[in-house]
């Protein structure tokens, strides 16, 4: 029962941000589950198309990264097991001028905006501009009433386990990969070095496209 109250929940805060990012120029969709969440994305690629890869897990989550490395994909996937730091950076090049570039976002705001802080930059740069399609994917726990409350969520909870995930050694080790809490660290162990506010599509329209997923997905 708690699952079905937590998705009606989300559903009415989706219809608010869905309302507000299309009155954004963005495209927007909701849809209910991780399944049809994989049918709506992987329905947008065509086979012949390069795809860029900003990283997301719930896109890792969804299936949908798995189904891009062995559906027979143009996929460039900078995090590809056995590739080198070289090899890996020039993918995230490579995906700036890709056909389709999928991702995820640190939070949708109710008015309708993007909120993302990277360490390299190559999720938000992709975003911004480049490549000719962009599938934003999120789970709808990362919902928030403006981008103070977005900044506010990476900074207690997508940064820290996302340092944790990473497992650096210093002096690249984050503090809140060990404490859980951030201290507003600096360079060269701080993640959190790109904060981009995306507010719409006003010369690119849809060119975005927010696909809110009624589930808790990624972190």
């Amino acid at each position: 029962m708690e699952k079905t109250y937590q998705g009606w929940l989300y559903q009415k805060q989706a219809d608010t941000a869905i309302k507000n990012l299309r009155r954004n120029c963005f495209e927007a969709k909701y849809v209910p589950d991780a399944k049809t969440a994989f049918n709506e994305i992987m329905g947008r690629i065509q086979k012949d198309a390069c795809i860029g890869f900003g990283d997301s897990l719930t896109l890792k989550e969804i299936g949908v990264i798995a189904e891009l490395e062995n559906g027979g994909y143009n996929f460039l996937n900078p995090w590809k097991k056995g590739i080198t730091r070289p090899e890996s950076l020039a993918l995230r090049r490579k995906a700036l001028t890709s056909d389709i570039f999928l991702t995820g976002a640190n939070a949708v705001t109710m008015d309708g905006k993007l909120v993302s802080i990277d360490g390299l930059g190559n999720r938000v740069a992709g975003m911004i501009f480049g490549p000719l399609k962009v599938i934003v994917a999120v789970g709808a726990n990362k919902i928030v009433a403006n981008v103070a409350e977005g900044i506010d969520r990476v900074k207690k909870i997508a940064a820290p386990i996302n340092a944790w995930k990473h497992d650096y050694a210093p002096p690249l080790r984050s503090p809140c990969a060990d404490t859980g809490t951030c201290s507003d660290c600096r360079p060269p162990a701080r993640l959190c070095c790109n904060t981009v506010i995306i507010e719409g599509c006003s010369r690119d329209q849809e060119r975005i496209c927010v696909l809110i997923i009624g589930e808790s997905l990624g972190f």
